[in-house]
């Protein structure tokens, strides 16, 4: 269980470091360990426009493949809101009328603990 938590962890601190390199807005990390079955963690991010949302979520994508970790991607043909499954990581990249229509954050608060980063 320690292995996989670890390995939980190196996920996301490759998908936060990148969402920071790429300038991403408002990331918002939901901590949903023991919550759900369907992850450890929940990133939510916006960029500026559909290019920058595409942008990001090709640098995450790249950045988890070059440390060896498997991921599926979402949504990056149109990139309103692109979805990438790290497995234990899931990530959301939005941009922000998108984020603000669907409001993830809220459906997820009253399960999870939120971590702004």
């Amino acid at each position: 269980m320690a292995k996989k938590k670890e390995n939980d962890n190196k996920i996301l601190q490759i998908v936060t470091d990148t969402l920071d390199d790429m300038k991403a807005e408002d990331v918002l990390v939901i901590d949903l360990e023991g919550k759900t079955s369907i992850a450890s963690y929940m990133v939510v991010a916006s960029g500026t426009s559909n290019r920058h949302v595409a942008s990001i979520s090709q640098k995450i994508e790249e950045n988890l493949k070059a440390a060896s970790y498997r991921s599926t991607v979402e949504g990056e043909q149109k990139a309103d809101w692109v979805l990438i499954d790290a497995f234990d990581v899931i990530v959301h990249i939005f941009r922000p009328e998108v984020r603000e229509f669907y409001n993830l954050e809220k459906m997820w608060t009253s399960v999870a603990n939120l971590r702004q980063e």
